[in-house]
């Protein structure tokens, strides 16, 4: 059965990107954000190289980055989460919204992170 045309507009919905030191620590904050049904899913990529300035220092090293789909109107509700159950003290929290998507996966990602 088809679904019916998707009405909400496409930037109604997020990927939210944060990144941690080891693959165990990406997985336990990825699984506490979707279990939460803040997420709707979520990628763990790595390791990714990374070249940053921290603290006043310019390093590298790798980390694994953590991409989580979410609805717009639950973002301040994952920030806060993510911050919570971050390893880090000031771990990056960003955001860019999704601006396209087949109906279904708007339909999964909307109805999976409902509010009750």
């Amino acid at each position: 059965m088809p679904l019916r045309h998707y009405s909400r507009r496409m930037t109604d919905f997020l990927q939210v990107s944060t990144a941690t030191e080891n693959r165990e620590a990406a997985v336990k904050l990825a699984q506490s954000v979707v279990s939460a049904r803040l997420a709707a899913g979520a990628q763990i990529v790595g390791p990714v190289g990374s070249v940053f300035w921290h603290q006043g220092e310019f390093g590298s090293g790798e980390e694994w980055q953590l991409v989580l789909k979410i609805r717009a109107d639950r973002y301040d509700e994952v920030e806060t989460h993510l911050l919570k159950h971050h390893p880090w003290q000031n771990p990056e929290v960003s955001a860019v919204p999704i601006v396209a998507g087949s109906n279904a996966y708007l339909h999964w990602l909307e109805t999976t992170t409902a509010p009750d």
